[in-house]
């Protein structure tokens, strides 16, 4: 850390809404202002502080955090399309990724601002699997569903305040081969997992849940009735999800607001003409909905089929 930054960071009380600018005049390059903001980056998270680099907005992690969840479609292939720099520039407190179609020992170190990283990837090489990149303390790592094929589809830390349950449900696939094993086993045997945990503390579960749930979630919901993701069958065991306890807490903030989606076929041009579907959400226990003050689908962000997904939460 340059003499500059050290001074910085010999200081405790910084004001809310302070700005930290690096003049060019102190005469660092751009490799090496790169590296000074890392460690102030890295310092104030490693305190318990979230900052951004452009404003180092400092609010204490626990008061607000944002959790983004993103189906990747391959993270080593998203590496490749700006991920890193979506992270630099959105600073989440959490990433939760599904699809990221490598094991741990295939992925190259990472060098993020997430001192945990988490992963549980699927026996077979280049499917399906699940990561966590965290910057808060959690106090224990289960992977859930252990009688369930090894597809490394769930990952769920514990927070103090919150488990947090990153899924990929499995896609029924074409002519529905998947649809008794996904709606008959996963989908009700991943309820009673939630049940479970939600009578020990609130429940934040994200991913993709490879369903549309109403017709609103769908750009053409007709000519889709009984493709995998919208058939009756799926769409009842997302609703008995919601009847258990949670909430989407996106709908509940957007109610009757359509063409919000956060998936998109790569044929056609369906994402430029916004032709997509909502598959991807962030359902909270009912007495943590309260404390989501915001939530998000970022849609201009690029790299997959899938768009992150974002709740800030306020504990």
């Amino acid at each position: 850390m340059c003499h500059f930054c050290s001074l910085l960071v010999q200081h405790e009380n910084f004001m809310a809404n302070c700005r930290i600018i690096i003049d060019p005049a102190h005469g660092l390059n751009e490799l090496n202002e790169r590296k000074c903001i890392a460690e102030l980056l890295a310092y104030f998270s490693l305190r318990g502080w979230r900052c951004s680099i452009l404003d180092l907005n400092f609010r204490q992690m626990s008061e607000s955090i944002e959790i983004i969840s993103w189906n990747v479609n391959g993270l080593r292939a998203v590496l490749k399309k700006g991920f890193l720099n979506f992270l630099a520039e959105r600073q989440p407190d959490v990433i939760c990724l599904q699809e990221i179609k490598a094991s741990e020992h295939q992925i190259p170190k990472l060098e993020l601002p997430f001192e945990r990283q988490c992963y549980h990837s699927a026996e077979r090489a280049g499917y399906s699997g699940t990561a966590t990149f965290s910057k808060p303390t959690f106090v224990g790592k289960t992977t859930g569903l252990p009688e369930h094929p090894a597809e490394g589809r769930i990952l769920t830390l514990e927070y103090d305040a919150f488990y947090l349950v990153n899924v990929y449900v499995p896609n029924s696939q074409d002519e529905l081969r998947r649809l008794d094993y996904r709606t008959a086993q996963f989908d009700p045997d991943f309820r009673d997992y939630l049940k479970e945990l939600d009578a020990k503390k609130p429940v934040i579960v994200c991913g993709d849940f490879n369903v549309a749930h109403e017709e609103i979630d769908i750009a053409r919901p007709k000519a889709n009735r009984r493709s995998p993701g919208f058939t009756n069958e799926e769409r009842e065991q997302f609703t008995q999800h919601l009847n258990a306890g949670l909430v989407d807490v996106f709908r509940q903030q957007h109610p009757n607001e359509p063409d919000h989606y956060t998936w998109w076929s790569y044929r056609g041009g369906a994402r430029a003409r916004n032709v997509g579907w909502r598959i991807d959400y962030f359902l909270v226990s009912e007495r943590l909905a309260p404390q989501v003050k915001k939530t998000e689908i970022l849609s201009d962000v690029l790299g997959s089929d899938h768009c992150p997904i974002s709740i800030t939460l306020e504990l």
